[in-house]
């Protein structure tokens, strides 16, 4: 018995950890083994560097210190959570992995997506991704939901400017060019039930190709 991994990508206010959590209870409804699970995040060691991470009151963050702080709040969380989850047998749904630091770091901060991916690699070995969804959406758009929803979780990143959020989907751009087998575009602007559709469907697809 194999497990699926399967990570959920997109700028700010996607939507993505609203279809991950409907994702979860649908699968858990059709008798499926699912774990939920986010980074940074997770579990507890891997939650504590997530709140350094994202303080708002830390804005002196060096881009090299805030792309190590993710790779070792990943590294945790791969090796406490994920690849148990995984060696189970079990479907995990992760909320941003590797991909969003290629992107927001590598890319977005100046970085470079080589160096970033780097250090990734040293932090979570050989474990990708079987599938990669991104919710496409323009920047616009994600950061007018952020303001509207008095309910999100408003953190560090949520305070860049426009011009950050529009480099952080370029970034994507990128990333999804170098790794084309595993990601899946999904068009986030649409409304949220077709999207908890569209993103059952690549599951359902990536679930006939494994034995559960």
């Amino acid at each position: 018995m194999s497990g699926l991994f399967i990570t959920f990508e997109g700028p700010e206010g996607a939507g993505k950890t609203t279809v991950l959590q409907e994702m979860k209870e649908i699968l858990s409804a059709e008798g499926l083994p699912v774990t939920a699970t986010r980074e940074p995040g997770g579990i507890d060691i891997a939650e504590q560097i997530r709140e350094v991470i994202l303080n708002k009151n830390n804005t002196l963050m060096d881009a090299k210190t805030e792309a190590l702080l993710y790779a070792a709040a990943r590294r945790q969380h791969l090796a406490e959570k994920v690849q148990p989850a995984l060696k189970e047998g079990r479907i995990v749904l992760c909320d941003r992995f590797i991909d969003s630091s290629l992107a927001y770091q590598g890319y977005a901060r100046g970085l470079g997506i080589d160096e970033v991916l780097s250090i990734n690699q040293f932090a979570i070995g050989d474990t990708m991704p079987d599938v990669t969804i991104y919710f496409s959406i323009e920047p616009e758009e994600g950061l007018k939901r952020i303001t509207s929803n008095d309910s999100r979780e408003k953190n560090r990143l949520d305070l860049e400017a426009l011009h950050f959020h529009t480099k952080v989907r370029e970034g994507y751009q990128k990333v999804m060019q170098r790794f084309p087998e595993r990601f899946q575009t999904i068009d986030a602007s649409k409304k949220k039930e077709l999207v908890i559709q569209d993103a059952l469907q690549v599951i359902n697809e990536a679930l006939k190709k494994i034995q559960l």
